[in-house]
């Protein structure tokens, strides 16, 4: 029992580092300074966990400085993926965009030198006190997740980015992140709790326990420096990398800006630039400039360690910047002490470390490339792998194994001196391999927390690839094991050299071609299912399941794809009941006497590898009572949204305007003119075609705008209406919030649909944000609601005659409502749309 309790442990250590060093995309070039850097970190042992609740949470300034200036294992735990932000990059939302930002921490992590983990919990959006966002997300749950982290991790020192003494001063995301901090850190060390994972990992107690205050969580600089700071610890994360060329605020720019769905951008700064650290438990250090002062950081932590610690301090002082390869012997006899120590947590992770660095030192090139991106269970694939040695030191490839569990191959073969060593495999994937997918979106979810059953799942950033190549190499005799994933590459016109991981997916899948489909009457809608092959011949039949009381024609379509990824779209007649009603519709696509219903979502950005994510293909199907006035509507995207589709859905004629459409010659023949979310955030040549705009309302027409943040307008806030307008942080999270009618007769709630209560049932994350707090008497406000203890928020929809039109600016979350099928948004949208020709009863 205790040899299989080691070998779980065993396993558990291997998964974290093997998913902290790998990237299935081009492998790493480490320059010299790297290297260099790299050994030094090699003779520190200390580590840190930074903890917060969302991907931009961190302080990549304090993450930076612990990862490249103390040399210590530094990772961020963020709780969520991010999932219920906005998306600046595209239009993807919730779990797609929580992949998205998953992906851009990973890229923050690469440019800073942290490493990243996650809990299960979701974020489910804005929250307003840590009651509330623990009672959606599970507490027992997500603490769980944090004590597994921190056992796995094993910090020294957890640093809280938030102030766990917040409650209802901020998102309660942010207060709960520090509160399970905070009590984390107690439970962590004990066996009696959480027992089952004592399988896999051992009780460990950190050290300290700090939170990452500054000047702004006092609300001035002038009352932080008032404040008692003898319990803090100032350290200076603006210091100079003479090596890099570069200041650790540089670094850290660089990192936050790989946060580009939410817009984060950063401009690096230099100089002096103070961190605090407010001391919660542990002892603190007697040299308040120094994290890790009183803990032992050197080799000597570890029984026998010692003589390790002297030898890489020997392997620094004689590194060879022109010439790194020469650190190869002394860095093999340093991986020769490691691998004699008796198992641990040091010893594993500083053998993952001093392997890569001996790679580096030697040139060593390693490479598994697939000639395509992706295969079912049970295909064939050639895999072409490289290898060249760009040192002197004798390097033998003794054989190769191609995982998992597929060829073997022995190969006793000399790499010489530069000369590249190239081979050609095919391999049959074995007919049970797991198909590729974010492990967290495997299985159905409920609303605050994903389901991941298998608990070495549990933390990783993303799931570990199966398909890879091991090299067993000897090093001037010393035989050393290397691994990497099995990726896809190809050559762009433009971008070069493209790398792109390799995925196993089912032979066919079925996209249904909208988000949802709302019926206004009991019409048949055409349902187009985009049925695409992942495997070369590929027939079957295709059908849709439907909810009871809806009908499609025809029952079943046959369809043949002779290519993989040939596509064939598949059109059906969906006919709804004659009375309101709501369900969702799925594909079901049969092919050799299976059943597949996946859809797959590709996302692809430049600035993150490309992700392929299988999902159900469940989609929305709503009929409601909804009428309109007017056909024409013009949209002005924003961050990104789905709302024109949606609209299209309900037979309105939308069309996106470019830049070049916004005229007033255009815009006069529009019934509306909506614009996107954030449109006065991120579309920065609206402030030249603002007086347009106003002059299309002016003289009859319609303008819609949703909601805007009150920072960084491409004009000046004032300008955005015809009157005043103030905007502010005003929100309703809870989407169940009670909507009260301030102006019942008002046209807006009356025609060409009857608003009632009904319509704002089944609401999705929250009822809206940014709602104005002032506004000029030609306003007039609508609908009322606030969250539980809250004065009335009433500033979510407004309306206001200008000239011989209207202007409406609504807060209320139509970019979240209008995609999801919500039939009571599509009414009440509906009737903004036709207020300009509906003045009347």
């Amino acid at each position: 029992m205790q040899e299989f309790l080691h070998r779980q442990w065993l396993l558990v250590i291997a998964l974290m580092f093997a998913a902290l060093t790998g990237y299935a995309q081009k492998p790493k070039a480490w320059t010299s300074t790297e290297l260099y850097e790299g050994i030094q970190k090699l003779n520190f042992l200390g580590s840190v966990l930074y903890l917060a609740a969302h991907p931009d949470d961190e302080n990549t300034r304090l993450i930076s400085y612990l990862a490249n200036e103390v040399k210590a294992n530094t990772a961020y735990l963020s709780l969520t993926r991010g999932d219920g932000g906005q998306n600046l990059v595209g239009s993807e939302i919730e779990e797609l965009l929580g992949v998205i930002r998953t992906q851009e921490l990973l890229a923050a992590r690469r440019t800073d030198g942290g490493r990243q983990f996650f809990t299960r919990a979701n974020d489910f959006g804005y929250s307003k006190h840590p009651d509330e966002t623990l009672r959606i997300w599970s507490r027992e749950d997500v603490l769980s997740d944090v004590v597994w982290i921190i056992r796995k991790w094993q910090p020294d020192v957890i640093i809280n980015r938030f102030d766990h003494n917040s409650a209802g001063k901020t998102h309660g995301h942010h207060t709960a992140s520090a509160m399970l901090g905070v009590e984390a850190f107690d439970l962590a060390g004990k066996k009696d709790v959480y027992p089952d994972q004592l399988k896999f990992v051992a009780p460990w107690q950190p050290r300290r326990l700090f939170f990452n205050t500054s000047w702004w969580f006092y609300g001035s600089r002038e009352k932080f420096a008032e404040a008692d700071k003898s319990k803090m610890l100032g350290i200076d994360g603006g210091v100079f990398y003479a090596l890099r060329g570069k200041s650790n605020n540089e670094v850290a720019a660089e990192s936050r800006s790989q946060h580009r769905s939410q817009g984060f951008g950063s401009v690096g700064t230099r100089g002096s630039e103070l961190e605090y650290l407010e001391l919660l438990k542990g002892d603190l250090p007697k040299n308040k400039e120094q994290l890790f002062d009183g803990i032992n950081t050197t080799w000597s932590r570890v029984a026998g360690g010692e003589p390790i610690g002297k030898l890489l301090k020997t392997v620094e002082t004689e590194y060879r910047f022109d010439r790194p390869a020469a650190s190869v012997p002394k860095l093999l006899e340093a991986l020769r002490l490691m691998e004699a120590l008796p198992d641990g947590y040091w010893k594993q992770c500083k053998v993952t470390e001093i392997k890569e660095i001996i790679r580096g030192c030697l040139g060593l090139y390693m490479e598994a490339i697939a000639e395509d991106f992706s295969a079912t269970p049970g295909q064939e694939v050639t895999v072409n792998v490289e290898l060249i040695n760009r040192s002197g030191i004798e390097v033998v490839l003794q054989k190769l194994a191609f995982l998992p569990a597929l060829k073997d191959t022995a190969m006793q073969q000399l790499l010489a001196q530069n000369e590249p060593l190239k081979l050609s495999k095919k391999l049959q994937l074995s007919s049970d391999m797991p198909l590729t997918n974010a492990y967290w979106l495997d299985q159905p979810w409920a609303l605050g927390m994903y389901t991941v059953p298998d608990q070495t799942l549990r933390g990783l950033p993303e799931t570990p690839h199966q398909f890879k190549v091991k090299y067993t190499l000897s090093v001037a005799g010393k035989v050393i094991d290397w691994e990497s994933d099995v990726a896809f590459k190809r050559e762009d016109p433009v971008k070069g050299e493209i790398y792109r991981p390799f995925e196993v997916t089912p032979p066919v899948f079925g996209n249904i071609g909208e988000s949802a489909y709302v019926f206004a009457d009991d019409e048949a809608q055409t349902v187009s299912l985009v049925v695409k092959s992942g495997a070369p011949n590929v027939s079957g039949s295709a059908s849709l399941e439907v909810p009871k009381g809806w009908r499609i024609e025809p029952n079943e379509v046959p369809f043949t794809l002779k290519l993989k990824g040939e596509e064939q779209t598949l059109r059906f007649k969906l006919f709804p009941p004659k009375t309101t009603n709501e369900g969702y519709i799925r594909p079901m696509l049969k092919v050799s006497g299976q059943a597949y219903s996946k859809e797959i979502v590709l996302i692809e950005y430049d600035h993150i590898p490309t992700q392929t994510i299988l999902r159900e293909g469940l989609v929305k199907v709503a009929r409601t009572d909804l009428k309109k006035v007017g056909d024409r509507v013009a949209y002005i995207m924003g961050a990104g949204d789905g709302i024109p589709a949606s609209l299209r859905q309900i037979g309105y004629e939308v069309t996106v305007l470019e830049d070049k459409d916004i005229t007033p010659e255009n815009l006069a023949g529009f019934d509306a003119v909506i614009l996107g979310v954030r449109a006065y955030n991120t579309v920065e040549r609206l402030k030249f075609h603002q007086a347009k705009l106003l002059e299309y309302v002016e003289n009859g027409g319609t303008m819609i705008v949703q909601y805007n943040t009150n920072f960084d307008m491409v004009l000046p806030v004032e300008s955005i209406s015809p009157y005043k307008l103030k905007i502010s942080r005003d929100r309703v999270t809870l989407e169940e919030a009670e909507v009260r009618f301030l102006k019942p007769d008002h046209v807006l709630l009356n025609h060409p649909n009857k608003i009632t209560a009904k319509d704002f049932e089944g609401w999705v994350q929250e009822r809206g944000l940014y709602f104005p707090n002032e506004w000029a008497p030609e306003f007039e406000a609508i609908l009322s609601c606030n969250d539980p203890g809250e004065p009335a928020r009433d500033g979510g929809l407004l309306v206001a005659k200008y000239g011989k039109g209207h202007y409406i600016y609504t807060g209320y979350s139509w970019f979240r409502e209008l995609p999801s099928g919500v039939p009571g948004a599509f009414r009440l949208f509906a009737n903004m749309i036709s207020i300009g020709k509906m003045d009347k009863p």
